[in-house]
Parts: structure tokens; sequence; C-alpha cells
């Protein structure tokens, strides 16, 4: 993938990114994986941490886009941007949105497609997984507004997008406490995707995917100021 960025990215992140498995401890409460972002001092890199309970949650085809989706082009990438951009105040470099950043993440699995990075069955994967974070809409909407069971959300979860009962338990017993934050991802995920079509749509041959991009560098922000500022950036491109 590092390979691939320059095509797709004007700025690429220089901070390293350890790959490391959850702690035996806390695996049972854990998330399936996640990401801890670069110290601002340098003094520790960052960390995609992978949940290896039970390896049988993660067939090796769909590790390509999850690890798309935690490192490059996804959280390390946005992240690591914000951090080293020069322009914005350090309350911009550490806080966060999460359907500005999950939404990104979400998006980088198919900035990876786009790439030609998935090969063979690792497609299913990456279909897969955009069919889980759609399949989390209904459930987190089951749970908090038709008042599903824990067990009707993971059948429903399970059936619909074929993962592991164990591993679908926890994703479902997660939602229970985080309202609306699974809905996050495709959320967000659909804002990137309609900012992007109306900035190909306006700039036309002028459009460049790595300027696109460089919004990064503003750090993370609510759907719609990205919005905003992405119409403001397309603007300003075409003025020029």
């Amino acid at each position: 993938m590092n390979a691939l960025l320059p095509r797709a990215f004007a700025t690429l992140p220089d901070q390293p990114l350890d790959i490391r498995a959850v702690p035996v401890e806390i695996q049972d409460g854990a998330a399936n994986g996640y990401y801890y972002s670069a110290s601002l001092d340098g003094s520790r890199p960052a960390i995609y941490w992978i949940n290896l309970k039970e390896v049988s949650d993660w067939p090796k085809y769909t590790l390509p886009s999850l690890t798309y989706h935690e490192g490059t082009p996804g959280h390390h990438l946005q992240i690591s941007l914000a951090q080293k951009s020069t322009s914005i105040p350090l309350i911009r470099k550490t806080g966060g949105f999460s359907a500005y950043s999950e939404g990104w993440a979400l998006y980088s699995e198919q900035v990876a497609d786009e790439l030609g990075a998935y090969d063979g069955i690792e497609k299913a994967g990456y279909l897969q997984s955009f069919l889980f974070r759609a399949t989390r809409l209904v459930v987190d909407t089951g749970l908090h507004t038709k008042r599903w069971s824990r067990e009707q959300a993971t059948d429903y979860m399970v059936a619909t997008t074929g993962f592991t009962r164990p591993r679908t338990l926890r994703e479902v017993e997660r939602y229970c406490t985080s309202i609306g934050q699974a809905c996050s991802y495709k959320i967000g995920h659909i804002a990137w995707l309609r900012a992007r079509e109306k900035a190909q749509k306006a700039l036309g041959a002028k459009f460049d995917i790595k300027q696109f991009h460089e919004v990064l560098l503003e750090g993370a922000m609510p759907l719609s100021i990205l919005e905003q500022r992405i119409e403001e950036r397309t603007a300003a491109m075409m003025r020029a």
C-alpha cells in the first residue's frame, strides 16, 4: 500500500506504525481491531491493534480491508497528516469526530480498491466489510429504536454478514453501550463520497484526487464543516 499511496496522496505520513495483538487480559471486551495514534513528541509509534482471541474471526481474505481501514490509507494516514500539519492548532490535531474519522477509514477501503490493492478473494473481504457497515445501520436502529433483544440483533447480523457468532456478539454488545457510534462509519463514508463526487462534477478535467485528499491536513471536523471546506477548496481551484 505504501508503494501505491503516491498515486492518490500528495502528502504522506512519516510516523512509524506497529501492528500488535490485543493483550490477552482485555480481549473479551476489546474491539476486533483499533488504532492508537503516535505520540505528538515522537516517543511512541502509532499502533494498529488486532484482537486474536478467536483467529477464526479473521479469515485471511478479510485482513487487507481491515488493515487498510486501521492503517494506510485509513486512520494512520488521516491522523498522522493532521498531526504533522503546521496550519492547525493543537486541539485540531488531537480531537476527533467519529463520523469524520470512521467515514474516512471506510472510504479508504474503497480507495484501496481503486488503487488495485485487493488480490483475488481479498475483494470479497472488502465487499463483506461494506456489507457489515450497512448492516450496522439496521442493528443499531433495531436495538435502540425497535427494542430488539441482544439475541435478535446478533441473529440478524450473523445471517446478513456471514461473520462468526462470537465476533458478532461482541459487536452487538458494543452497540448496546455506544448508541449511534456504529452508524457513523457508513454515514461518514456517504459524506466523503458525496463531497468527492460534487468536486469532480464542478472541476471536471481539473479535478485532482491528490489535491482533494489534502483536506486531511485541516484535521477532523463535523461532516457539515467538511463538506463546506471541500466546496470552498473546490471554488478556489476553479478560480486558479
